[in-house]
């Protein structure tokens, strides 16, 4: 049996990736309301049919289920975007309108009858009000006849380099479908991941571009794979002159502490203007990487921020994966992603799970 997929609220694609890099599975259908990232969708999964709209719209998801059962959609991956799962949040529960898009998603389920479905969100979703609000989903999902299993996921114990961490919940009608187990061996870090790309300064790069420097690890060479010898997104930031300055005062792998306290800014955490470290794997990619007083996401040694292809990389999208669009759109669409890789591991693990029938 093959899966095809309807990806629910699938900006850019990154859980598609992850799914279509494993035999058995095909992204058919992708939906966001978000025009620039299904830009890019429809750039790297050709042949799927990209749907642009409010699912809260009836014409819309009337649209998304028709062209899913024309497509024969029998899967559904998609993250949500909630922001209910709060002690402010409970007395409403899963009727906050704040979650009300959880609640689209589960009504497509309703309507399509995928034989699995596999949702993603932030850690807090397990946890929030000891546990409440993933009671009430678990309740809502086996009410309409799917058996249930969640938890967190490390990106980093899956090959990415990032120490990312998301709530996964594995939906299945005919069996108990469980969350992959977490990869033994070394980890893959910062180093491992870009420093084959270690040379623009500020302002410097292509939007396509050849590489400069030979694959220097496993991991640059499978990301490397498909790419034709063309580097694409490796365009770094412009800074003005203040951050420059800044960032020449802050040692390799360093941070704001090596800053006059007149310089740190308003910012409140400690984590703003950090440098990545070589060797352990970065913080979580956001959607603003390209500014240094956003996070830790400087380049370990070099005076800027890290371009959109270093972030794709540590969110472990391959070099031939090609982001379009304005600079402002692309840092959202690599900031939101689900990591292809850790995407992977979830669609592997559903395949030996279900053996699937190549």
């Amino acid at each position: 049996m093959v899966y095809r997929i309807l990806d629910l609220f699938s900006g850019a694609g990154g859980f598609s990736k992850g799914f279509d890099s494993v035999n058995g599975f095909k992204s058919v259908v992708a939906t966001d309301f978000n025009q620039a990232a299904l830009d890019t969708y429809k750039l790297n999964f050709k042949d799927a049919v990209t749907i642009c709209g409010d699912i809260t719209e009836k014409k819309i998801k009337d649209n998304i289920v028709e062209i899913s059962k024309e497509k024969k959609v029998n899967m559904i991956i998609g993250g949500p975007p909630c922001q209910g799962f709060s002690n402010k949040g409970k007395k409403l529960g899963l009727s906050d309108p704040r979650n009300f898009l959880f609640l689209e998603y589960l009504d497509v389920v309703s309507r399509l009858q995928p034989e699995v479905f596999v949702i993603e969100n932030v850690k807090a979703m397990l946890s929030a009000v000891d546990g409440y609000f993933i009671d009430q989903i678990s309740n809502r999902i086996k009410e309409l006849g799917y058996n249930i299993d969640y938890g967190i996921l490390k990106a980093s114990n899956f090959g990415v380099p990032q120490n990312r961490e998301r709530a996964i919940i594995i939906a299945s009608k005919d069996r108990h479908i469980k969350l992959p187990i977490p990869e033994t061996g070394e980890k893959v870090t910062v180093r491992d991941a870009i420093s084959d790309l270690n040379y623009l300064k500020s302002g410097e790069g292509k939007a396509v571009d050849n590489y400069k420097m030979s694959a220097e690890t496993e991991y640059q060479r499978i990301m490397r794979q498909n790419s034709s010898g063309k580097l694409y997104n490796h365009v770094a930031t412009n800074h003005s002159k203040a951050a420059l300055e800044k960032l020449e005062m802050i040692p390799p792998e360093k941070g704001k502490e090596y800053l006059p306290k007149e310089l740190w800014g308003k910012q409140k955490f400690k984590t703003t203007w950090g440098r990545l470290v070589w060797d352990s794997q970065s913080p979580t990619i956001d959607t603003r990487f390209d500014t240094p007083s956003n996070g830790t996401n400087s380049h370990p040694v070099l005076n800027r921020a890290i371009t959109p292809r270093e972030a794709a990389r540590l969110q472990s999208f391959p070099d031939d994966f090609v982001f379009v669009g304005k600079k402002t759109y692309i840092t959202k669409q690599i900031g939101n992603a689900v990591p292809p890789l850790m995407a992977k591991a979830i669609a592997n693990s559903i395949k030996k799970q279900v053996e699937i029938i190549e």
